[in-house]
C-alpha cells in the first residue's frame, strides 16, 4: 500500500508542477517541466552575453547585469525564457586591470555555438541574443553561419547599448557618453559607498585606443572610463533604460524574419 500511494501521489504532484502556470522568466526560476509546459506553445527564447572587466568605478559585471536584466525586464510581459547570462567574454585589452577576464574568439564561440545547439535542441527555435559587450562581435558574425546549419531556427543578435532607439536617447541626454560613464551607470550597476568623479571627462581618443597594448592602454586610460559624467540623474538614465527595454520587446514581438 505505501508504495503505491507513494507512486500516486509522485504522479499526482508531477501532473501539478506541469499545469503549473509559468509566473518568472529567468529559467532559473523555473524547472525542466515549465519549460517543456511553454515549449508547447512558444519557441522564443532570450540568450544575454557579457563580460567581466573594468568599468571604472562600476561593478566588474556591468556588461552581465545590463544585458541579463534588459531582458527579463523585455520579457517578462511576454512570458519568454531568459538564459543565464554568459559572464565571460573577449577583452583581452583590459587584461591589466584587476579582475579583468577574457576568453580567446574561439574559445567564446565555441562555447555561444554549445549553447545555441543546447538551446536548439531542447526545442526553442526563435533566440534573441542580447549583448552588452562590445568585444563580443564575432558572435554577430558567426551566427549567419550557425542559422545557415540550422535552417529551422531564427536568431536575432542585439546589441543593445547602441540600437538605433537607445543611442538616440543617449544622444538627446547627453552625446558625451561611452564605456564606464554615465550610460552605464544605474542603480544596480553602481556600487555602494563609492564615491564618484563629479567632473565630466573628456572622450578618449578611440582610434589610439584600439592601437594600444594592455599595458599602455592601463597607462593612456587611467580609471577606465572613455569619456563622460561618471553619473548622471536617475531619472534621465531610467528613462533611458525604458527605451531600452521597449525596442528590446520590439524585436522579441516582431516578424523574426518571416515575410507576411
Amino acid at each position: 500500500m505505501w508504495q503505491r500511494n507513494d507512486r500516486q501521489d509522485s504522479e499526482q504532484q508531477l501532473t501539478i508542477l506541469r499545469l503549473t502556470p509559468i509566473h518568472h522568466v529567468r529559467i532559473s526560476d523555473m524547472n525542466w517541466m515549465q519549460v517543456e509546459q511553454y515549449l508547447q506553445h512558444d519557441d522564443r527564447a532570450i540568450l544575454p552575453l557579457g563580460s567581466t572587466e573594468q568599468h571604472s568605478y562600476l561593478r566588474l559585471t556591468v556588461d552581465c547585469i545590463l544585458p541579463e536584466r534588459l531582458a527579463v525586464d523585455a520579457a517578462q510581459p511576454l512570458g519568454i525564457p531568459v538564459f543565464p547570462v554568459l559572464p565571460y567574454g573577449v577583452t583581452p585589452y583590459f587584461k591589466e586591470f584587476p579582475g579583468s577576464i577574457s576568453l580567446r574568439v574561439d574559445t567564446h564561440l565555441r562555447v555561444v555555438k554549445d549553447i545555441l545547439d543546447g538551446m536548439a535542441h531542447s526545442g526553442f527555435r526563435r533566440i534573441l541574443i542580447v549583448n552588452g559587450h562590445g568585444g563580443n562581435s564575432a558572435v554577430q558574425q558567426y551566427v549567419p553561419e550557425w542559422t545557415a546549419e540550422h535552417p529551422d531556427c531564427r536568431v536575432i543578435f542585439h546589441n543593445w547599448w547602441n540600437a538605433p532607439d537607445t543611442w538616440a536617447k543617449v544622444q538627446t541626454i547627453d552625446p558625451v557618453a561611452s564605456h564606464g560613464s554615465w550610460m552605464e551607470n544605474f542603480p544596480w550597476t553602481r556600487l555602494p559607498g563609492v564615491e564618484l568623479p563629479t567632473g565630466q571627462r573628456p572622450m578618449v581618443d578611440l582610434a589610439r585606443v584600439r592601437a594600444l597594448d594592455p599595458v599602455s592602454l592601463r597607462a593612456y586610460l587611467g580609471d577606465g572610463n572613455y569619456g563622460g559624467l561618471y553619473q548622471r540623474s536617475d531619472d534621465e538614465t531610467l528613462a533611458l533604460w525604458q527605451v531600452a527595454v521597449e525596442e528590446t520587446r520590439a524585436l522579441l514581438e516582431g516578424s523574426w524574419g518571416d515575410v507576411s
